[in-house]
This record gives structure tokens, C-alpha cells and sequence, in this order.
């Protein structure tokens, strides 16, 4: 069974709010896709993840890496964009099983690139420019992502 839940953000302000009602339901980790056109808004909710699970620097694209790990105080977040990935198995090379670790926080973006080398998500969430602001579509695709997806419409 899936679950899903729709709402448009009207300004990035609401984007980074989204980040950080999700960050709250990822505490105990989480695998979070993140699909999109260029510009559609994924880093920047991406961004209000982060800080807020505690990051209090910048939070930057790893477009040219294909991750950024983040070691915060009591959780691990492995921020993840396979754009520039040419091939799947590029992904065996950087180590991904090392970053799938029980209890951490993967947000991946442009998913699709990855195939069946990236773990199943808990979340998938889609991101359309609607105007000046976005359409976000999530989908609960494991039973833990259904419970977080009951838990947004509560706030």
C-alpha cells in the first residue's frame, strides 16, 4: 500500500519549513528520494533537512561529489545527487554500502540514476515548479514512510 500527500509550497521559505517538519520524523533515520527538474527546489528542502537536524554550516549540492556526509551529534545524514552519475556501477567505486547504515538519514537525488545500487526509500517526494513555487508530491513506499506521511498531515 502506498501512501500520498500533496501540498504546494509557495515560496522557498516553505520549502526549508517542509525540510525541517520532515527532519523531525527522521530521527531515528531514513531514506528520502528526491525527484525533480533542475530548479525544482530538491537541495533546497534538502537544506532545511540538514540544518534542521543539527548542521550549522552551509549545505551545498554534492553534484560534483555525489555525496556529502554529515557526522552530527547523535546521527548520521549521507546527502546524496547522482545527476552527473554516468553509470550505476560508479556507485560501487565511492563505497554507497558504506553509507547505508542503520539509524542514518539518506536523502538521494535524481534516484533514477542510481538503479537497485541505492537503498529503497521510505519516502519518495517530487517536486514540481508551480508558478513561483512548487508542488511536492510524497509517497509513503514503506511502512515507516507511511507513518511519517500520517504524522504531516497532523501538523
Amino acid at each position: 500500500m502506498t501512501s500520498t500527500l500533496e501540498l504546494t509550497l509557495q515560496d522557498e521559505s516553505q520549502t526549508l519549513a517542509l525540510g525541517q517538519r520532515l527532519a523531525s520524523l527522521l530521527r531515528g533515520g531514513g531514506v528520502l528520494y528526491l525527484q525533480g527538474d533542475l530548479g525544482a527546489g530538491k537541495t533546497t528542502l534538502s537544506r532545511g533537512i540538514i540544518q534542521a537536524l543539527g548542521h550549522s554550516g552551509a549545505v551545498k549540492s554534492p553534484t560534483y561529489t555525489l555525496v556529502e556526509p554529515y557526522e552530527l551529534a547523535d546521527l548520521k545524514v549521507f546527502h546524496f545527487d547522482l545527476y552527473r552519475l554516468a553509470d550505476p556501477e560508479e556507485l560501487e567505486f565511492i563505497g554507497i554500502r558504506d553509507y547505508v547504515e542503520p539509524g542514518a538519514v539518506c536523502i538521494v537525488e535524481w534516484p533514477d540514476r542510481g538503479a537497485d545500487l541505492i537503498p529503497s526509500p521510505d519516502l519518495s517526494l517530487t517536486l514540481e515548479k508551480d508558478g513561483k513555487g512548487r508542488k511536492i508530491t510524497m509517497m509513503g513506499r514503506s511502512p515507516a514512510g507511511q507513518t511519517m506521511l500520517g504524522e504531516l498531515t497532523k501538523i
